[in-house]
């Protein structure tokens, strides 16, 4: 792999929010759904591979020493001063919960290893909505979905399912508004933020 700071296009010295920034600009510039029906759509993908496996390395190494696996949950060592929702009392964070801060940081890789780590007979519902918004964000359009789908069947009374399920639907059949990726558009069924 090339170097991923070069990839992205930031120094090592970067910060978060500045690889952030980053990272979503291309998204914006290279996401798949900009090269429908285009010559260019393989190399938008391919292109989008790209920069996610660049931007997860980056945010895998930023968070390498924060984050690690204790028992069923992943534990999060900020989350001590932190003290949010997310967290229980003793700070331990559910394993959907951390997926959950790892989408947002736009770690899909990391996400989707540990939701891949969960067997297929204990995946709930929040199981497949979650690998619906890491299929979306990675442009496997037909992979989200199904995931959402299936969420939303699982838990049909579940409002941020409804919605997402819907607003992907609508995109997909041309009369919904766009969307590219997390953290843009209509956002807010893309993961409750």
């Amino acid at each position: 792999m090339n170097d991923p700071y070069r990839t992205i296009g930031v120094s090592r010295n970067a910060d978060e929010d500045e690889i952030k920034r980053t990272y979503r600009k291309l998204v914006k510039k290279y996401h798949p759904d900009r090269y429908q029906n285009s010559s260019l759509a393989n190399e938008a993908t391919e292109k989008m591979k790209e920069i996610n496996r660049a931007y997860d390395a980056i945010m895998k190494e930023k968070h390498e020493q924060a984050t690690y696996i204790r028992d069923d949950y992943v534990y999060d060592k900020r989350s001590e001063d932190s003290k949010d929702e997310n967290t229980y009392e003793d700070g331990e964070v559910s394993v959907y919960q951390q997926v959950r801060l790892l989408i947002k940081k736009f770690a899909f890789t990391e996400a989707e290893n540990i939701l891949g780590k969960i067997p297929p007979t204990e995946r709930l519902a929040e199981w497949y909505y979650l690998m619906g918004l890491i299929s979306y964000n990675r442009g496997r359009l037909e992979d989200a979905n199904n995931y959402i789908e299936t969420a939303y069947s699982m838990d049909s009374s579940n409002a941020e399912y409804y919605s997402t399920y819907t607003s992907i639907k609508n995109q997909r059949s041309g009369t919904g508004k766009h969307t590219s990726g997390y953290g843009c558009g209509d956002c807010c069924g893309f993961c409750g933020c």
